[in-house]
């Protein structure tokens, strides 16, 4: 990926967070107050991926090309302490890749099972093998399947 390591991996958010914006139907990319990309979700990666010239891409031009394409740019501040811009670009549902589209019937699948693997695997047509193989890419859990302090 030509975007910079921190729009892939972002240290700022939460995987709550992160996995918030990426449920936006929007690309959604968030500037630090030098200009410089913090965050990007799932489809603003996408784009930004689309916007690089020979693997370079210019951020300091990057936030008012976003705008000329129908972003909408918002201010990010606490009090007087301006902390950047978020913008926030419609895609068209024509361009949801297949990947995505799989992605969310599975989620959405496991979400009306009960994250029951067996039950999801058989109404979805696929092995088990595959859901978990799918699940394990994508870096989704169960919910509550995480390590307590």
């Amino acid at each position: 990926m030509s975007v910079p390591d921190t729009v892939s991996r972002p240290q700022l958010f939460s995987p709550l967070a992160r996995a918030v914006f990426d449920r936006f139907a929007e690309a959604v990319v968030l500037f630090d107050a030098d200009g410089r990309v913090t965050y990007a979700n799932t489809r603003g990666r996408d784009l930004l991926d689309r916007l690089t010239d020979n693997g370079a891409l210019d951020t300091r031009s990057l936030l008012p090309r976003l705008g000329r394409m129908g972003g909408r740019i918002e201010r990010l501040a606490t009090g007087s302490l301006a902390l950047g811009h978020a913008v926030y670009i419609p895609i068209q549902e024509s361009a949801e890749t297949l990947a995505s589209r799989e992605r969310d019937a599975i989620v959405g699948t496991l979400n009306a099972t009960g994250w029951r693997l067996t039950e999801t695997a058989r109404r979805l047509g696929i092995s088990r093998t595959t859901l978990w193989r799918r699940l394990r890419e994508w870096g989704v859990e169960p919910p509550g399947n995480h390590d307590e302090l």
